[in-house]
Parts: C-alpha cells; structure tokens; sequence
C-alpha cells in the first residue's frame, strides 16, 4: 500500500500496545591511577559517559546508570547496583584503559548479558597537539582484547563495538544491540496465551510450555476457548455494532461477506480484546477443530478478524495452536519489523519465486495493499465458514524468521533474506506473498526445510538477519541461516 494507505489503515485500528521500555543498564570506568597524574581527564570521560546515557535514552530505553568506577572494588559496588536493576543488557563503557577485574565482576555478578563500548572523543587524534593525557581518552580499545580473553576464560559470552562518539556506524550496531534487549525483556516478562488445542496429527506444532519459559522465560497461560465464550457471549450489541463499523474503516469489504458471519466476527474480536486485557497477554496461539457448527467450532472460525486488529496492536495471534510461530511473530513485532503467520502455498518457477502465507490472520501495518474481508463459505482443512483477511506483505526486502527446536528440547532461530515481489496472487481469503530469494525456489524450499523449521513462521519486512542473529546471541539460542542452495 501507499504510505497514506498504510497510514490510514493503522490510524483507523486501535491504538498499539505500549510495553516497558528495555531496560539498559550503564557502567563506565577507567584507571584511577590515571585522575591525579592527568587534571581534567575524569571530566572529559564523565562528559562522554553522560552523552552515551542520552543516546540510550533518545533510543527510549530506561537506563540505570551505575555510575563511573575507577578501581574494581567500585565496580564490585556497580555490579551489584546493577545486579539489583534486573536489567535487559548491561553496556560496560571502556572510556579509556581499565584492567579486565574492574569488568569481570559486572559481567559475572549481573547474571545478565554484556555488552562492551570503546567510543574515543572523535575519528582520530589531532596528533601535534595530543600530549599523553589527551592519548589517554582515545585508548578505551586498548584494554579490549584483554577483556575479551579474561571473559573466554570465565565463559561469559564476549560482544563489543568499537567506534566513536559520533560514529553512527558504531551507534547502528550498538542499536542493533539494544533492540536485541528489547527482545530478551519482552520474552523475560511476556505473557504468551495458549488456547484449544493442537491441530491433529502436526507434531512440529507440539511444544512443550516449560521449554519455552526455562529458554525464553516469561509465562505460557493455559486458556480454555469456554474462556473466550463467556466473554463473546457478554458482547452488547452496541459494541458489536461498533466493532463492525470499525472493520469497514480497515478493511475493503469483498461482496462475498456475509452480514451475519461479519457481526459474528465483531462479536468475538470484541471477546477476543477482552481475554486479552483480562489475562495481560502479549500473545496468543489458539485451534479448536469442534463438530456440527456448535460454539466452540464457531469460535474458532470467527477468530480471524479480531486476531488481526489484535496483530495490528503488537499481540500477535497465531492460529492452529502454533505456540512457537506466535513467539516468532512477538519479537518480530519487538524489532519493529511486523511478522505475518507464514507457511508455504506452492512454488513459481517461471517467475522465480515461492509463493508464501496463511489463512487467517495477517499483520495490517506490514501490508501492500488495503486489507480486504472476503467472505468463505468454508476454510480449508479446518472446521468453520466465516469472514477471513487477504492482503499481500508490502514490497521490498523482507526475512522469513522462525523459532526451530533440536533433538535435545533447545530453540533456535532460523531466518532467509529475500524480496517481496509484484505478480498475481490467490485470491481466496489468504494472506499471500511472492519471495524472491535469488536462486531456484525449489531448492530454497529444500534448505529452509533442512534447517528444522516448522510448518509456519513469520514473514517480516526488511532484512533483518542481523538483528534475529543479535537477539539469539543474547537469550543465548543457535541461530541459523539460509542465503543459498544447499550442498546437494
């Protein structure tokens, strides 16, 4: 869509969530020795420490700044200041040398990842006019590979950048740090709804609850869909009626929707904003097969609408219990890059594409177009009839990104890099997408396959494989990727 199209549409559906902030927390040092043999160079680097606070703070993080240590017995202090914060990312600001006991004791005593800074004053030293104290604040790198080895041989993950103060190559990376943060928080302090049950017979879909809090922490809240019918069946008709009125600003409404399925959708997306409040989601994955057109089978087929103003929101719902793919959707939604419920729908080879979506509910803000309702007078392969959404992933870079699990119970992260191109799309309630990944999409399908994906995962905009890689990094998961055929 355009962007006043897009604009529109978002402007029209509620209000997105507002979540906490990642929380950064700050530790910046240097030698004591250095403070009476050079005046005025403690000043300096306080003065650079507080426009590294500003930085994170214009990212809209909520930083604890533990203040500027000097000797390993004030970083022992820090470390627990920063122990007590509970924090994201702790960043460790090497503003010139230290010895590697001043960082050690953050690292180790926070039990939180670390990330350390060298940013000197500017690009390079104005060198006749730099005497030894000057130097001084362009050696944070110094200290750097010390770091690094005494942490190897602590086993503490090492990540760093190294820039300057100005340098917004050094800033995009760190960014990327943060927003990996910002990753780590939502899935720490996340409340992830489970509904239903499993689609019979997809064993990939079939994830154990305690996994995904001991490697990703948070909460996963059991929800009975008797949970949802109490709430849909409290819908006034005046909120009904409302919520129908707020579908027709968002959607194009195809002739095949019927008035009766459309206020039964309103109905229970209504029931489905309530669930959420009630039980403080930030996610939710759901299926429920049912027989003969009774509630709970009805329920299920009127999830669609209000799952993707739920979407819309930034709390992602997932359909066909796919508790994993509805996680991949919330970071992708935490990086800012959307993430539609995505399977494979068939294979292009004239055109060079893999054709790629899902029934159900779709991503709004990351659409090409208007979104449109079309009515169905049935959906394949599962019970129901109602309304459901088409809408193609806007044009351009795009990552496929989901959450795999090995033999042993541990998660990964897989992704792919490609391009959302133009061409026909189905045209049957779907959300669907041509991916253009630079090779022949038969034997893309064969190793994005091979790297232990499931049936589903999230299609998100822009290339993004740096960032999923960052956000692994720190909840400490493989991370895999697929930019080419595979080896045979």
């Amino acid at each position: 869509m355009t962007d006043d199209t897009a604009s529109d549409v978002l402007d029209a559906a509620p209000a997105r969530v507002r979540r906490r902030p990642t929380r950064v927390g700050l530790v910046s040092g240097g030698l004591g020795a250095y403070w009476p043999q050079f005046p005025g160079l403690l000043d300096q680097l306080r003065e650079s420490a507080l426009f590294v606070t500003g930085r994170f703070e214009e990212m809209g993080c909520e930083v604890v700044d533990a203040g500027f240590i000097s000797d390993p017995q004030e970083a022992a202090t820090a470390a627990e200041e920063l122990r007590r914060a509970d924090c994201d990312i702790v960043v460790t600001f090497l503003t010139t040398y230290l010895t590697a006991s001043m960082v050690l004791p953050v690292a180790q005593r926070t039990h939180t990842p670390v990330l350390v800074i060298d940013l000197q004053p500017t690009e390079a030293m104005d060198h006749p006019n730099t005497d030894t104290g000057r130097w001084l604040a362009y050696c944070g790198q110094c200290p750097l590979p010390e770091v690094a080895n005494v942490f190897r041989r602590s086993g503490i993950p090492f990540r760093s950048v190294s820039g300057h103060l100005h340098d917004e190559n050094a800033w995009t990376r760190i960014g990327r740090w943060i927003s990996a943060a910002g990753v780590r928080g939502v899935t720490r302090h996340g409340r992830h709804g489970l509904m239903g049950h499993l689609y019979p017979g997809m064993l990939d879909v079939s994830t154990d609850m305690t996994l995904v809090s001991g490697q990703l922490g948070g909460h996963v809240e059991v929800l009975e869909f008797d949970d949802l019918r109490v709430r849909v069946a409290a819908v006034t008709d005046e909120q009904a009626a409302e919520r129908v009125a707020l579908a027709r600003k968002v959607f194009t409404l195809d002739a095949s929707v019927n008035e009766v399925d459309l206020d039964w959708a309103a109905r229970v997306s209504v029931g489905l904003d309530r669930l959420v409040e009630d039980f403080g989601l930030d996610s939710l994955a759901y299926y429920h097969r049912g027989l003969d057109g009774e509630i709970h089978e009805r329920l299920g087929a009127g999830m669609i609408l209000g799952a993707s103003l739920l979407t819309a929101r930034g709390i992602p719902v997932a359909g066909e219990y796919e508790l994993r793919t509805s996680l991949a959707m919330l970071i992708a939604d935490t990086l800012g890059a959307g993430g539609s419920f995505t399977e494979l729908q068939a294979l292009n080879f004239r055109d060079g594409v893999v054709e790629m979506g899902h029934d159900g509910p779709a991503h709004l803000a990351i659409s090409s177009t208007g979104p449109l309702l079309r009515g169905l007078g049935v959906y394949h392969g599962k019970r129901g009839w109602g309304v459901s959404v088409e809408s193609d992933v806007r044009h351009g870079p795009v990552t496929t990104f989901g959450i795999g699990q090995e033999a042993d119970g541990t998660f990964c992260f897989i992704v792919s890099e490609g391009e959302v191109v133009p061409g026909p799309l189905l045209e049957i309630g779907n959300t669907t997408s041509r991916v253009a990944f630079g090779f022949d999409p038969g034997e893309w399908t064969d190793a994005w396959s091979a790297t232990g994906i499931g049936h589903h995962w999230a299609l998100c905009t822009g290339h993004r494989a740096k960032d999923f890689k960052a956000a692994a990094d720190l909840l400490g998961l493989p991370f895999r990727r697929v930019d080419g055929p595979g080896e045979l």
